[in-house]
């Protein structure tokens, strides 16, 4: 009996530990160099939560305005990437008359508070509310799209406010599930489990899944099951690892085209 409950007491200790440190792995803040001014493009907006202000960027698509609204996507970033990152990458968007909202993470660049699922999820709710408002941004022309655990966030965001249409790229079936996968820790012990496959098999939206063959972090077989739960998802496979795919003109091409298939307009007016 005394074995038995010191196994308990061990075991126990473990579990809070894991609880606790998972964020940081999760979220890995302490090594993403502390950013000066935002990256110079679009509107800044702040969000006041209980945490503090939350940062995001909005940027108009080419052509776009309260008189021709245009398309809105969404786009959620990696876990050790700040939407500073993002803003001249996702530019295509831009020259497709697609204006981009950019949420930032709490606890991540210029944002106060410390990163979880629910808080990251509430803060881009209120972030959509905003941009969905803009008289430039066609409410039935929204688009998710979501890199790595981004990915774990759009599915979150998607499950709450369903799109037109939804782009995985480089993410996971469930956070949970890779931790079980990769480390051996429980799925009952994952705090943010970022479940995407539940969120994908009930959602019914067109599904753009993009994964690299070589992916190293997150393996390629998490993208070819997150696409097999969908009759509405397409999947994108690229000859690269995590973080060197190319977002090159091949890319845009295939995203841009599914876009299209899925019944998101390109602004006639875009230059």
């Amino acid at each position: 009996m005394k074995w038995l409950l010191l196994v308990l007491v061990v075991l126990g200790g473990l579990a809070s530990v894991i609880k606790i440190i998972q964020r940081a792995i999760i979220f890995p803040i302490h090594a993403i160099p502390v950013p000066g001014a935002s990256a110079p493009g679009g509107e800044t907006w702040w969000l006041d939560t209980k945490a503090g202000k939350v940062e995001a960027r909005f940027l108009l698509g080419a052509g776009v305005s309260s008189e021709n609204p245009g398309p809105l996507v969404v786009f959620h970033h990696g876990n050790a990437e700040l939407i500073d990152y993002w803003v001249a990458d996702l530019d295509p968007y831009i020259q497709a008359g697609i204006s981009v909202l950019l949420p930032e993470y709490r606890g991540y660049g210029r944002s106060a508070g410390s990163p979880s699922q629910n808080g990251i999820v509430e803060d881009s709710l209120a972030f959509l509310d905003r941009a969905v408002a803009r008289p430039e941004v066609d409410p039935d022309q929204l688009i998710f799209h979501g890199r790595s655990i981004g990915g774990g966030v759009a599915c979150a965001l998607a499950m709450e406010y369903p799109p037109r249409a939804l782009v995985l790229q480089s993410t996971f079936t469930s956070l949970a599930h890779m931790a079980w996968l990769t480390m051996g820790v429980p799925r009952m012990l994952i705090r943010d489990p970022f479940d995407n496959a539940a969120a994908v098999s009930q959602l019914d939206v067109p599904l753009l899944v993009i994964h690299g063959r070589q992916d190293e972090m997150i393996p390629y077989a998490q993208g070819q099951g997150l696409a097999e739960l969908s009759s509405k998802a397409r999947l994108l496979t690229l000859e690269s690892g995590h973080n060197d795919l190319r977002m090159n003109a091949n890319f845009w091409q295939n995203v841009l085209g599914f876009l299209a298939e899925a019944g998101i307009r390109e602004n006639p007016r875009a230059e």
